[in-house]
């Protein structure tokens, strides 16, 4: 733990000295870092309460009275009571307030802009990843509006590899065959490249490769097969796993599948959720030595 909490500490002092290099004052804007925050709620939002905005800012009621009252005086806001509450006191930004803004939002774009020139785009996708991934973890709930479900890429399909070897190994402490299964069955996805019948998808959250799956054909001309399902653990409970899923039902019913078979393990308890509640049922069972570990396998299917 004092290690842990030396890397958060290090963390905030750097990020604080990145927060330093966008104030708005520095970017060349007229506002404080506080007056920035207050004006882009403002711009973001229609008659907002000043206690709403006082909460969601978490700000003290006379610092933010002070800030109101020099944007009224300066005709960028408007304070009034609510036409539905007379108690409640609202305000929104004047013509006046929104061409502020607009100025202040360009400033600010170009000096993240000019932090980020650095980078390729490459290592931008990566960071826009890891912000997400922060939120995630440390926020209030999940978040899923990021969520991108998109074609593999060059690259992507190491990556389906690596990260199933990597993530059974830490999770259930399963050897490197199971890597080279996946990559067997990679390999030969990739080698057939019949994009009528066979598809798979990269799921993205914030930018950020989180899950994948994959559907292929059968031991028939009208089974289908879902495979090689994974979802990272930073984006679990954000609906990939069950996205990612239908998406590949979908598929299957509109190349002319009949039906959908999978094969899984009974450790994988939150895999075989996501198959019950996409209707799929469980019809074997049946005990294997494989991965370095004794295992119950088991076969489920769907109707198309």
């Amino acid at each position: 733990m004092p290690s842990l909490v030396d890397d958060v500490r290090g963390f905030n002092r750097f990020y604080t000295r990145v927060l330093g290099l966008l104030r708005p004052d520095l970017a060349g804007s007229a506002f404080g870092l506080t007056e920035a925050r207050v004006l882009f709620e403002l711009a973001h939002r229609d008659d907002v309460g000043v206690s709403e905005l006082r909460r969601d800012l978490d700000l003290d009621a006379g610092y933010l009275s002070r800030i109101l009252s020099g944007f009224t005086a300066s005709g960028l806001a408007a304070r009034e009571k609510s036409a539905a509450d007379g108690r409640r006191q609202v305000v929104r930004l004047t013509d006046d307030g929104r061409r502020a803004f607009d100025e202040l939002d360009r400033l600010q774009a170009g000096a993240i802009d000019t932090l980020l020139a650095p980078l390729d785009d490459g290592q931008r996708t990566q960071l826009i990843g890891a912000m997400g991934q922060i939120r995630r973890m440390l926020g209030s709930e999940a978040r899923r509006d990021g969520l991108v479900l998109r074609p593999p890429q060059p690259g992507d399909l190491g990556w389906v590899v690596e990260r199933h070897g990597a993530r059974y190994a830490a999770e259930y402490g399963w050897d490197a065959t199971f890597e080279v299964l996946v990559a067997r069955i990679v390999a030969e996805f990739g080698e057939r490249r019949d994009t009528q019948r066979e598809a798979a998808w990269i799921a993205e959250l914030d930018g950020e490769r989180v899950g994948c799956v994959f559907c292929t054909a059968a031991d028939t001309e009208h089974n289908a097969q879902l495979r090689l399902l994974l979802v990272e653990p930073s984006a679990r409970g954000s609906g990939v796993g069950t996205r990612l899923v239908d998406e590949c039902v979908r598929f299957a019913k509109r190349a002319g599948y009949r039906r959908m078979t999978l094969w899984t393990n009974d450790v994988l308890v939150a895999a075989r959720r996501i198959y019950e509640r996409a209707a799929f049922r469980c019809d074997r069972r049946e005990p294997h030595h494989s991965f370095g570990h004794d295992l119950v396998g088991e076969y489920w299917s769907r109707d198309l």
